[in-house]
């Protein structure tokens, strides 16, 4: 027998703009489209929540999220991992 594989899953990269609660960010991903008429460029945005299992994420880092299967009512993807951190302000 073969091995099974995975199906492909989505992910997208994003920016944190939220610490839910334990193990959980609001994970903000933005995009352009086309307006249908006028051909201008709309900003669009998507927000979703992510499981972040060793809270390593903060305010403002950019990461890569995938899909997953639900962990929660909300929750529906994961932290793949942390590409950019955002730089610790000392006040």
């Amino acid at each position: 027998m073969p091995a099974t594989t995975r199906n492909k899953r989505k992910s997208i990269t994003g920016t944190v703009t939220s610490m839910s609660g334990d193990k959980t960010v609001k994970v903000t991903s933005a995009y352009k489209i086309p307006h249908p008429r006028y051909v201008k460029q709309i900003n669009r945005k998507t927000v979703v929540h992510a499981h972040d299992d060793k809270n390593e994420c903060s305010l403002g880092d950019l990461v890569e999220i995938m899909e997953t299967r639900p962990l929660s009512k909300l929750k529906r993807w994961r932290i793949i991992r942390v590409i950019e951190k955002t730089p610790e302000v000392n006040t």
